[in-house]
């Protein structure tokens, strides 16, 4: 068995790809256009898995790929609610101030700050939690981050 990707469904595409390419710095590895089922999937690997996997060609989505996000836009709008959400993504980072920094750039609320320099939350356009945690040791704890609250939920 082996680990493809996880979907999340979005409602705007390119709101979705500038929070988690822009913001969260992710890669764009594959799109698939669908006239006849009217839907738009986009997979997405974070860079060193791409690296470590070889890159974006060939067999990359179902043969020594990275694990992926696959952002799946319906042409038709739903309302997703209930039984069609679910808990959050988990990416590590290699800095998480910087990366708290560059979604607070983007207009991303960071919605459970980093105060100890080890883990974040913020959420998608689309409401989908998304957990940061520092690669290796925790970062000192440092301002802005550790005065900051909490806002929303997670």
């Amino acid at each position: 068995m082996q680990y493809l990707h996880t979907m999340v469904r979005v409602t705007d595409v390119g709101a979705s790809l500038d929070f988690y390419c822009r913001g969260l710095g992710l890669q764009e590895v594959r799109r698939v256009d669908n006239e006849a089922g009217r839907f738009t999937l986009v997979f997405l690997a974070a860079p060193d898995d791409v690296a470590a996997s070889g890159g974006a060609g060939g067999d990359f989505l179902t043969k020594g790929g990275a694990p992926m996000v696959e952002l799946t836009h319906n042409w038709d709008p739903e309302d997703y609610q209930g039984g069609r959400n679910f808990g959050h993504l988990a990416y590590a980072v290699e800095d998480i101030y910087a990366a708290c920094k560059r979604l607070q750039d983007c207009g991303v609320t960071i919605s459970r700050p980093p105060r100890d320099g080890r883990m974040a939350f913020v959420r998608s356009p689309d409401g989908i939690s998304v957990e940061l945690l520092q690669k290796g040791a925790p970062l000192a704890p440092a301002e802005p981050w550790k005065s900051m609250p909490n806002v929303g939920a997670w």
